[in-house]
C-alpha cells in the first residue's frame, strides 16, 4: 500500500513580473502574497514554515502501518502543477492525504477534483481546520473518502486502516507524543524552510515544537481551537502538552547531525509556559550548543527566565502583542494580558541583547479607527527590531469564525462581526483595510 502525505501547490497568478503564491500546512494563518520563485524553479529567502502537522503524521504512519508512505511538501519545493499531477499519475498512491486550509479552501477543492480525475483509485483524505466545521460538506460534494478533524496521526492510521468518513478528534496523550517517531525529514526538503523573524536566523535553520496547544483563547488563534483542541466558541477545554527534554534532546541532536542547522526556531503555539519547561529546554540548548529562537507571550515566565533564554543560546524571540489598546486585548481578543507589563518585557529583552518581532493584529471584530492607531502608536514607540501587523483572518473553527455565524459570542463582550471583516486571508484583509484608509 503506498500513501503520500502531500502539501500541494499553491500559484495565484503572475504579477509584475513577480509570482503570487500560498501558503497552507505549517502556518497558523495561510495566506497568499508575492514570491522569488516561479513554478519549478525555487530561490530561497520567502517565508516557508515547516507543516508540523503533516511531517509528524506522516512519520507516525510509517511506525504505525505496514504502507510505504512517503512526503511531499510541492509548496517547499515550489513545484508545478503539471509536475505533481504527474508524479501523482506516475505513482498510483492507494491514499493521499492533503491538509486544507479556510484561505485556500477555494483553491484546493480544484485540486481534490484534478486529482480525482486522473487518480479515480486513489482515496483522498482531507485534514486540516476547515474539516473541524465542514467535514460532513466536503464529503458529500467532493470525492473524499475520509475527513480528519484536528492533529491526524491517529486519524491518518484509522484511515490507512481502513476506517473512512468522518474521523472525530483523536489526540495523542502525553505519554503518546513523547513516544513517537520525530516528525519526518528528508533531504529533498529540510534545508527549504525558512522563516526571517525574529533576526538573527542563519540558513539553514529548523522550525520545530518544544510543545502542543495553548491555554489562552484569542478570538482568531487557529490551531488551539481546531488542531489541538475542539474549542470553536472559546469556552471548552484547550489541550497543552510539553515534550520532554529527554525527547527534544534527542530529536534536535539528530536532526543538526544530519542537517547541520546553524540556528533552530521554536514555532509553539506559545513556547515559553513556566519557568520549569523553560528552563528544561534551555539545559537541552546549552549542551546543542546551537543559537535559538522561539514565539513567546510576555507574561508567563519571569524575567530571570528570560536571562537564562538568552545565556544559553537564544538570540531573540518573537512576541505577541496584538493591540496597543488594553479594552481591545480584553474585551475582543481576550488575550489576558497587560499590556504595561508586555512593554516592560520587551525593553528588558532589549537590555539582555535579543531581537524582538512583535507581532500585532489589525481590524478585529468592533475595533474603532482610534483603537487601530493606538496599535500603530505602540508599534513606533516600542525597540521592536521588526514587526508585523496583520490583517485579522477569520479561520473556520476559530471563536472569530463562530462570532461571524452567531453574531455574539458571550466570552468576546467587545466583538461585534461586521460584513467587511470575515476575510480568510489576513493579507487580503489588511489591503482592503489599506484602502478603506482605517490604517
Amino acid at each position: 500500500m503506498k500513501v503520500l502525505f502531500s502539501n500541494p501547490p499553491w500559484w495565484v497568478r503572475r504579477e509584475n513580473g513577480y509570482w503570487v503564491a500560498g501558503v497552507r500546512a505549517g502556518s497558523r494563518w495561510p495566506a497568499t502574497g508575492g514570491v522569488r520563485s516561479n513554478p519549478d524553479h525555487f530561490r530561497f529567502g520567502d517565508y516557508l514554515p515547516y507543516p508540523f502537522f503533516m511531517g509528524y503524521a506522516a512519520s507516525y504512519a510509517k511506525d504505525k502501518t505496514d504502507a510505504d508512505v512517503r512526503f511531499r511538501d510541492s509548496i517547499a519545493l515550489r513545484e508545478s502543477y503539471e509536475k505533481y499531477y504527474r508524479l501523482l499519475t506516475h505513482e498510483r498512491f492507494d491514499y493521499v492525504f492533503i491538509e486544507t486550509s479556510s484561505p485556500s479552501w477555494e483553491h484546493d477543492c480544484g485540486v481534490v477534483d484534478e486529482i480525482h480525475r486522473r487518480c479515480p483509485e486513489t482515496r483522498i483524505v482531507l485534514t486540516g481546520p476547515p474539516v473541524t466545521s465542514r467535514a460532513e460538506e466536503f464529503l458529500s460534494q467532493h470525492p473524499i473518502h475520509a475527513c480528519i478533524k484536528g492533529e491526524y496521526e491517529k486519524g491518518s492510521v484509522r484511515v490507512i486502516n481502513g476506517e473512512s468518513g468522518v474521523i472525530d478528534f483523536d489526540f495523542l496523550n502525553l505519554h503518546e507524543m513523547n513516544a513517537a517517531p520525530f516528525p519526518h525529514y528528508d533531504p529533498l526538503h529540510a534545508k527549504r524552510y525558512w522563516d526571517g523573524s525574529p533576526p538573527g536566523h542563519i540558513r539553514p535553520h529548523a522550525q520545530v515544537w518544544s510543545s502542543r496547544g495553548c491555554p489562552y483563547r484569542c478570538i482568531f488563534c487557529v490551531w488551539p481551537a481546531t488542531m489541538t483542541g475542539n474549542d470553536p466558541d472559546g469556552a471548552g477545554r484547550r489541550l497543552v502538552r510539553k515534550y520532554t527534554p529527554d525527547y527534544l534532546e534527542a530529536f534536535l541532536t539528530e536532526l543538526i547531525e544530519r542537517y547541520h542547522f546553524k540556528t533552530i526556531y521554536f514555532d509553539d503555539d506559545t513556547f515559553n509556559l513556566g519557568d520549569k519547561h523553560v528552563l528544561g529546554v534551555c539545559e537541552v540548548m546549552q549542551r546543542i550548543g546551537v543559537r535559538w529562537s522561539a514565539m513567546c507571550r510576555p507574561d508567563t515566565i519571569s524575567m530571570t527566565t528570560w536571562a537564562a533564554m538568552k545565556e544559553s543560546g537564544c538570540f531573540g524571540v518573537k512576541i505577541g502583542i496584538e493591540s496597543g489598546n488594553q479594552w481591545v486585548l480584553d474585551n475582543i481578543i481576550r488575550k489576558d494580558l497587560d499590556l504595561d507589563h508586555a512593554c516592560a518585557v520587551v525593553y528588558e529583552l532589549k537590555r539582555l541583547g535579543m531581537t524582538v518581532h512583535g507581532t500585532f493584529t489589525l481590524g478585529l471584530p468592533g475595533e474603532t479607527e482610534a483603537q487601530i492607531n493606538d496599535t500603530k502608536r505602540l508599534i513606533n514607540s516600542l525597540p521592536l527590531d521588526t514587526a508585523q501587523a496583520s490583517g485579522t483572518a477569520t479561520i473556520e473553527g476559530t471563536p472569530l469564525h463562530t462570532l461571524k455565524a452567531k453574531g455574539q459570542l458571550d466570552k468576546y463582550a467587545g466583538a461585534v462581526q461586521g460584513d467587511d471583516a470575515a476575510e480568510a486571508d489576513g493579507n487580503v484583509r489588511l489591503e482592503r483595510l489599506m484602502r478603506s484608509g482605517r490604517v
